[in-house]
């Protein structure tokens, strides 16, 4: 076995073992390497190995920590937040950021199929699993089709349904179905990077929703902000009900 291969397998064991637990950072290179007696080439060949397994991370200028366990989350047609976290054994729940009613800009209009500059009610919702931010979601609806979706009465709804598609369905009797997703990655923004406690440098995957009723309306245009070290997405190709 080589060296690197050996040091993987006793930093792997030591986290088992819960010697490193979720969240702690190792030692610095320069003392692993001497712990090891090797050089710091060999060391970083076994935390590659490891971050590959999904056992570390390594936050560029801050160190190596023990990863979480990721979270697997479908993209498929319908919008089940909330159970696919819970199927998973995660507790999940949002905290409402700001809501506000904008003017539609190019690119929201576009995505809602409406006039520029068309009135939307914006929802920011900051998402969490166990009480680990994991997501900042900023919600745009379109105000022409939902009038009173800002009153308070309603956002105060949607606070203790904890759930998008539950407010929809409960208050206007309207179906919550994905119609479209575009993923790409990005280095994370000051402003979601404080929410998220990331650092400036981590990357996270940015994923643009287009969301419709039962009868092809769109009622959505969604931007959400995941996590790269903690959520991973995957389409599938099964999109019935």
């Amino acid at each position: 076995m080589p060296i690197y291969a050996k040091i993987a397998a006793q930093l792997r064991q030591n986290i088992h073992q819960g010697v490193y637990q979720v969240g702690d950072q190792l030692p610095t290179e320069a003392k692993l390497a001497e712990q090891f007696a090797v050089n710091r080439h060999t060391l970083r060949q076994a935390i590659a190995l490891l971050k590959n397994e999904g056992l570390l991370r390594v936050d560029r200028g801050r160190g190596t920590f023990v990863a979480a366990k990721t979270i697997r989350y479908p993209i498929g047609k319908r919008v089940r937040y909330n159970q696919t976290l819970k199927v998973q054994g995660w507790q999940a729940k949002f905290q409402i950021i700001r809501t506000l009613e904008v003017p539609a800009d190019i690119t929201v209009a576009k995505g809602m199929e409406i006039n520029l500059g068309e009135p939307v009610a914006l929802i920011e919702r900051l998402s969490f699993a166990d009480e680990e931010p994991i997501s900042m979601s900023t919600g745009y609806f379109p105000l022409n089709r939902f009038p009173d979706f800002l009153e308070l009465k309603n956002i105060k709804i949607l606070q203790e349904l904890q759930s998008i598609s539950q407010y929809l369905q409960q208050v206007y009797a309207c179906d919550h179905i994905r119609r479209s997703t575009c993923v790409s990655a990005r280095a994370v923004q000051p402003r979601d990077a404080q929410w998220l406690q990331l650092p400036l440098n981590q990357p996270i995957l940015l994923a643009e929703s287009v969301n419709v009723d039962q009868k092809g309306n769109v009622i959505e245009y969604g931007v959400t902000r995941f996590r790269g070290d903690r959520m991973e997405l995957f389409f599938e190709n099964d999109l019935t009900i």
